[in-house]
């Protein structure tokens, strides 16, 4: 019997099946990370672009003026980028994805364990899982649902919102990346962007008519 067998049979010992859970969830804490990393470069990149000055980024990031610049000259060209667009109605998939994820987050905190989307937001927010094709549909079928069901408990506002992001996401991508033209922020950070920026278009009240008015038919 060799000592692998041994480790495997012996009573109290550490399986391989234990020992492959734990890195697995060893790596999901270091990848969210190095993801968190990466978003927080194309955050600064993105608010130099609008002109924002370092010291005020490292404020607001808690960073040194040093680091930021350091992060800043990394992606530094020749061209500046131009600022992007802040506006809530983009039709880009990432943007869309984002403002879904936003629109969950406050469907979760509406109705707390409730709801069927809040395993999935709790979930993204521990990195746990990511934006893709399938885990978006997944996301737009729980929204569906919590909206369906708890329709008294929600703002009104809350499936107007969710009406317009489904018919942009039922968009063929291509289709919505060139009416949206080219952008140098990464998916991550216009995901996260949009997330920020319907949390905080919700907050105000998607059921007035100002705020309601920003978004296109």
């Amino acid at each position: 019997m060799t000592g692998e067998e041994d480790t495997r049979s012996a009573p109290g010992a550490l399986t391989e099946e234990q020992a492959e859970r734990m890195f697995a969830a060893m790596n999901e804490v270091i990848r969210a990370g190095e993801e968190m990393r990466e978003l927080r470069t194309g955050m600064i990149q993105v608010l130099a672009g609008l002109g924002w000055t370092q010291d005020r980024i490292a404020r607001l990031a808690g960073m040194s003026q040093p680091a930021v610049s350091k992060q800043a000259a990394k992606h530094r060209t020749d061209e500046p980028p131009a600022p992007m667009a802040l506006s809530l109605d983009q039709h880009d998939a990432p943007w869309l994805e984002g403002r879904l994820w936003g629109l969950a987050e406050a469907i979760s905190e509406t109705l707390g364990d409730a709801a069927r989307c809040s395993r999935y937001v709790d979930a993204v927010a521990r990195g746990r899982k990511r934006f893709t094709p399938r885990s978006v549909d997944e996301l737009r079928r729980l929204v569906e649902e919590d909206l369906m069901l708890h329709r008294d408990a929600m703002p009104a506002g809350y499936r107007k919102a969710y009406d317009r992001i489904s018919r942009g996401l039922d968009v063929p991508r291509e289709t919505a990346a060139s009416a949206t033209g080219t952008t140098t922020a990464s998916a991550s950070v216009r995901r996260a962007l949009a997330h920020r920026i319907q949390r905080d278009h919700l907050g105000a009240g998607t059921n007035t008519d100002s705020n309601a008015g920003s978004e296109a038919d």
